[in-house]
């Protein structure tokens, strides 16, 4: 019987068309109906092979998880962008493919890049999430996040508003 593991590993620049395509689906799974489509395209588009290339380049800490010879998602992580939140670290992003969500690859990818923040010594997490991305919404508060602040981000005179959830 052959075995398929998922692997967490750091991205690599071969890898920088196929995560642009697994940003390009995992955004337009989440997103449509909630950011404006014009916007949402350009948001897509900016976010290229070439994007992903330079990120990796520069040495930006993005996370992969591999599946089967596949990227079936990815987490880009730092330091916490929000200073009136106690948190030292920030996961940015954390994306599935649609077709990989509800695996229990989510969950491995989240604790894969809290490892990786405490193990750079950064104290505490924090996540945004949009509070009408229902998805995001259940998952961050399954894996034990506090919601702890509210923010807004406008796209083509929409307002949505956001949610910020922490871990110790």
């Amino acid at each position: 019987m052959k075995t398929i593991a998922a692997e967490v590993r750091f991205a690599e620049g071969r890898d920088s068309a196929e995560l642009a395509e697994v940003h390009a689906a995992a955004w337009r799974g989440a997103y449509s109906g909630i950011i404006p489509f014009k916007t949402l395209g350009k948001m897509v588009e900016r976010r290229g092979a070439d994007w992903w290339r330079r990120a990796i380049d520069n040495r930006a800490a993005i996370l992969v998880l591999e599946f089967g010879g596949e990227i079936a998602g990815y987490a880009t992580l730092g330091r916490n962008r929000t200073r009136a939140l106690s948190a030292e670290g920030e996961i940015y992003e954390i994306y599935l493919q649609p077709k990989f969500q509800g695996l229990g690859f989510g969950r491995r990818l989240f604790d894969e890049a809290r490892a990786l923040l405490r193990d750079r010594g950064m104290n505490g997490v924090v996540v945004w999430a949009l509070a009408d991305n229902d998805n995001a919404m259940r998952f961050y508060a399954a894996v034990g996040g506090n919601d702890v602040a509210e923010g807004a981000e406008t796209f083509e005179a929409v307002t949505l508003h956001k949610v910020a959830f922490t871990w110790k």
